[in-house]
């Protein structure tokens, strides 16, 4: 099935990078919205949903919504959790399109030199599909979590060399299984790449990424290697999330500058091959599918953080809040019909 065409920036309608334009909101469904909205802040903490901190609506490029939870407003940061994997695929991107990196070679993974491992491909590190062994769990049962281990145990010094010390579980390329170990191997292939650590690294992020958008938010974090968590840690206000989001629903291209490789933001929403009973949505490389409707892609993170792309709409949704594992089918039923609402 052919992509949806990501749209055009409309004329006139001028880039974020100062500040975001503002306009009416078009709800197709105005009821519909009024009523998951005041669901969402109905309380500080929601029975449904949990909390919701911050809730944008961005259509044709303009910002027609805007509302904070108690104790939130514009300047406030949001923690990305796992929206910083998206992240991180623009830094890669950003590398392939300097010629320092290939997606298709083997991946530069030292510990992976004189075994099987070494076949595991950047493509598939974007794409969750080098068989490796990782345990994404955060249950507080109790269980065995790689996931828990790596970020506030024994891997967290290091948590590319964690995530790299792993067994093969499956043939590479041939099981799809979501893993933020992953991203920590690839955002350390980042790292050599420019060989570039910690505040080197940190002004790559800033001059490529962050100060052409108008980013002036964002606070990544690093380990004590020097390589950025790319998996889980990059605080930012929900306006400067919605700032990445047009980035890619553009096309990687932003105030007549191209910042990603042409097809870049394609390459992120062309489905990944998933094996037969995944539960889970979609994906694509580094970022999730469908979770507005066929079409969409967005950076989605633990607790119920999302930057939600509907091209077909020109429509982007940011929400952020602390929503219980319990809820959260809850969740994705509401940002499904938050995005039918404003069809």
């Amino acid at each position: 099935m052919p992509l949806i065409p990501l749209p055009s920036h409309p004329s006139g309608t001028p880039w974020p990078t100062q500040d975001w334009p503002t306009g009416a909101l078009a709800a197709a469904d105005q009821p519909a919205f009024d009523a998951l909205v005041a669901e969402a802040f109905a309380a500080k903490d929601t029975p449904t949903l949990g909390e919701t901190h911050a809730l944008l609506v961005i259509q044709h490029g303009r910002l027609v919504f805007e509302r904070y939870g108690e104790g939130f407003d514009a300047a406030s940061t949001h923690h990305s959790w796992s929206m910083a994997k998206s992240i991180t695929h623009a830094l890669i991107g950003m590398l392939v399109k300097d010629g320092k990196l290939d997606i298709a070679a083997p991946a530069d993974v030292p510990e992976w030199a004189n075994d099987e491992r070494a076949a595991i491909t950047l493509d598939q590190l974007l794409r969750m599909s080098s068989g490796l062994k990782f345990i994404e769990d955060y249950a507080p049962d109790g269980g065995p979590s790689d996931v828990i281990a790596m970020l506030f145990n024994e891997g967290k010094d290091d948590v590319a060399a964690f995530a790299a010390a792993l067994p093969l579980a499956h043939a590479p390329g041939s099981h799809w299984s979501y893993a933020s170990g992953t991203t920590n191997i690839v955002s350390r292939i980042a790292a050599r790449a420019l060989n570039a650590y910690g505040p080197a690294f940190k002004a790559f992020m800033t001059e490529r990424l962050f100060a052409p958008l108008g980013i002036r938010s964002a606070i990544p974090r690093f380990d004590k290697a020097g390589v950025f968590i790319g998996s889980s840690y990059c605080f930012m206000t929900a306006r400067d999330f919605a700032r990445f989001g047009l980035l890619y629903l553009r096309d990687g291209a932003w105030g007549g500058q191209r910042l990603l490789p042409e097809g870049w933001a394609d390459y992120a929403r062309t489905p990944t091959f998933q094996q037969a009973g995944v539960t889970e949505n979609r994906y694509g490389a580094h970022w999730w599918l469908d979770f507005a409707g066929p079409g969409s892609f967005s950076a989605n993170g633990y607790d119920g953080q999302f930057v939600i792309l509907a091209p077909d709409r020109d429509l982007i949704i940011v929400r952020h809040g602390v929503t219980p594992l319990a809820l959260k089918e809850n969740l994705k039923s509401w940002v499904a019909k938050l995005a039918e609402s404003l069809a």
